[in-house]
This record gives C-alpha cells, sequence and structure tokens, in this order.
C-alpha cells in the first residue's frame, strides 16, 4: 500500500467522528424540501422491486431455482440480489457528484477534503440497512429462517463498499474537470443492472450466450457480490466456496481503490480553483 492510500486511511480514522456527523446531515438533508422527507429514500426502490416483480413474475412468470432444486418464489430471488445493487448505484452515483455538492467546503483550506467521498459512502449505510432487514423479513414470511450463512451479509456489504468508495474516488475528481463523468455512471449503472445480471439467471442463457460473453459478464466485481448475497440467502454457500472468484474481486477492488487515491491526490489541489 502506497504513502497516499496511507495517508487518506489515516485521515478517515482521524475524522471518523466528523464522517458520522456528516453522513447523518447528508441522509436527513436529502430530502429536506419535501414533505415526506427521508421516506423517498425507500419509497423509490420498494416501487423498483415490485415493478421488477410484476413484470418479470407476474407477466412473464420468472421463477428461481436452490441450486437446481426446488422453485423459490422470485420476488425472494430478487430482492437478494437488488438489495446491493441499490446501494453500490446509490454509493457511486452520489460519491461521483460529493464534491460539486460540498463546494463549499473544498474551498475551505483547513478542511479535509479526503473524507467526502467517504462520507457519502456512509450516508448510503442507512437505507441499505433498512433493505437489508426487509429482505430478512420477507424471508421469513416466506418460511426462510436466517441462519449463519446470512451473516455473510456484512461481508459482501463491506465488499460492495469499498468496491463504490475506491470508483468514487476517482470519479468524483474526474467529474470536477469533466461534469460529463456524471452521466457516463449514471448510464454505466443503467446498462450494469441488466449486465451484472440482476433480473435474470446467468445459469439459464449458458446455451443461448457465447461463452466469452459469459465470461465478461462475470469480471463485472458486482457479480460475485450479487451471487454472495443470493448464496448467502438461498443457496446456502460461504464465500471461501469459490476461491478465483474472492482473489479476483479483492484484486479489482484494491486496484480501483489505489487508482482511486492517486487521482484524487493528483487532482485535490486544483479543486478549489475550478470549483
Amino acid at each position: 500500500m502506497n504513502q497516499k492510500s496511507e495517508n487518506i486511511i489515516s485521515e478517515i480514522i482521524q475524522n471518523r467522528r466528523l464522517i458520522q456527523t456528516l453522513a447523518k446531515n447528508d441522509f436527513k438533508t436529502k430530502f429536506s424540501g419535501s414533505y415526506l422527507g427521508t421516506i423517498w429514500a425507500f419509497v423509490q426502490p420498494v416501487i423498483t422491486v415490485f415493478i421488477y416483480w410484476f413484470v418479470f413474475d407476474m407477466a412473464i412468470g420468472a421463477r428461481a431455482q436452490i441450486r437446481g432444486e426446488l422453485p423459490l418464489p422470485y420476488v425472494l430471488w430478487l430482492v437478494a440480489g437488488i438489495v446491493p445493487w441499490f446501494f453500490f448505484s446509490d454509493c457511486l452515483s452520489a460519491g461521483t457528484s460529493v464534491l460539486t455538492e460540498y463546494n463549499y467546503l473544498v474551498k475551505k483550506v483547513v478542511f479535509h477534503i479526503d473524507i467526502l467521498p467517504v462520507v457519502k459512502i456512509f450516508s448510503s449505510i442507512f437505507v441499505h440497512a433498512f433493505f437489508v432487514s426487509v429482505a430478512v423479513l420477507l424471508f421469513l414470511l416466506y418460511g426462510y429462517l436466517p441462519d449463519l450463512y446470512v451473516l455473510q451479509v456484512l461481508y459482501y456489504s463491506a465488499g460492495a463498499l469499498l468496491l463504490a468508495l475506491g470508483l468514487s474516488y476517482f470519479t468524483s475528481a474526474v467529474s470536477v474537470f469533466f461534469p460529463d463523468v456524471r452521466q457516463i455512471v449514471n448510464i454505466a449503472l443503467q446498462v450494469g443492472v441488466w449486465a451484472t445480471p440482476i433480473m435474470w439467471d446467468i445459469n439459464d442463457m449458458k446455451e443461448k450466450i457465447p461463452g466469452f460473453v459469459l465470461i465478461l459478464l462475470k469480471c463485472n466485481p458486482m457479480y460475485y457480490i450479487v451471487l454472495g448475497y443470493r448464496e448467502a440467502f438461498i443457496d446456502k454457500a460461504w464465500f471461501w466456496e469459490h476461491p478465483g472468484m474472492t482473489a479476483y474481486f479483492w484484486g479489482f477492488t484494491l486496484i480501483a481503490c489505489l487508482l482511486g487515491v492517486k487521482v484524487f491526490k493528483r487532482l485535490k489541489v486544483h479543486f478549489a480553483d475550478v470549483l
């Protein structure tokens, strides 16, 4: 780990209380101008899940299976995969625009702007914790009791968080000079929800999609996270059962973090001038 990464880690640790305070305030003020306030943070994802469930389950009749055995209600399979995607997409989208949103803090000489992407990531944790709880409750209603495998959600959540943080350092820094990055990220997230995949099972497409396309889809690091959530809730498998995928994901995430921090540190001296 290089010196720049160590400096940011130490700044995060030293300013952890400030990060917690700013994250709470960020979450509260995000919808402060509306009557329902923070309720909107939960309404939109719920509606999105309902639409996908209605289209794929009620209209198309999609079904999922537990390791090729008994059919599983599609809504459970969908929720197990879309909850981590909501978390990742919210983190990356918010993290990309954080410097523009907090430009008044960026211009303060004494403020540690390195912690701003972390603030956005931690702000997204509140909603994620809620939807993980909803997922557990939904599985309970269908008769699936939580067990030790479900604890892996903490591990996979940490993975999604670090991946989003590394990418956010890069995208937030570049977007100061190239605002179109925010639109590019939004489009990438729209494509990513289908390419991860979330709504369809990649195992059902092995005979319809060329092998190299399947390999490319599995190279998406969020495929590892989504698969992990589904194995924690549904297939009951441990993360170490996929040593190759685990090594690839953490290698990719480490590179993303190192590159993101390096670019952020290199460009941050110019942020105040541009913003």
